[in-house]
């Protein structure tokens, strides 16, 4: 699965889309107020990328062994230290479900295991630099 995501900001334009393969979505993102900017930085994205990830993949997952689930609930906190590095990552999710508790404990767990932004998190992932360039203004 090939995703992208692009974000341009400048003085009065604003944008953020992502691509999965063919798909392209535009995502909701206010500018900072002076302009320049997102209201939000990357470690909040990065934790709600966690929380979506795990809330999809409980849903999928839960197809796939059919078990119902009726809603998801996710929160992630954690930290970032003066260089930058995640600390004490940790998230809590509330599943509404009648399936028994067997079956739910089984899905948490496996959804643990696979959930596509954590494993990437957890095992070495490299983030390479692709170069830049300067548009005159």
């Amino acid at each position: 699965m090939n995703i992208s995501a692009t974000v341009i900001n400048a003085s009065g334009k604003h944008s953020a889309v992502v691509r999965t393969e063919d798909q392209e979505r535009a995502v909701t993102i206010a500018p900072k107020a002076e302009g320049f900017g997102l209201s939000i930085n990357g470690g909040e994205l990065l934790f709600l990328a966690l929380a979506t990830c795990y809330c999809n993949d409980v849903y999928r997952e839960a197809k796939k062994a059919g078990v119902s689930v009726d809603g998801v609930e996710v929160s992630v906190t954690g930290k970032f230290d003066d260089q930058g590095t995640a600390r004490d990552v940790r998230y809590h999710v509330k599943i509404k479900s009648a399936a028994p508790s067997g079956a739910i404990d089984d899905l948490v767990k496996r959804v643990d295991e696979i959930a596509e932004v954590h494993r990437a998190l957890r095992l070495p992932t490299p983030v390479e630099f692709a170069g830049y360039e300067i548009v005159a203004t």
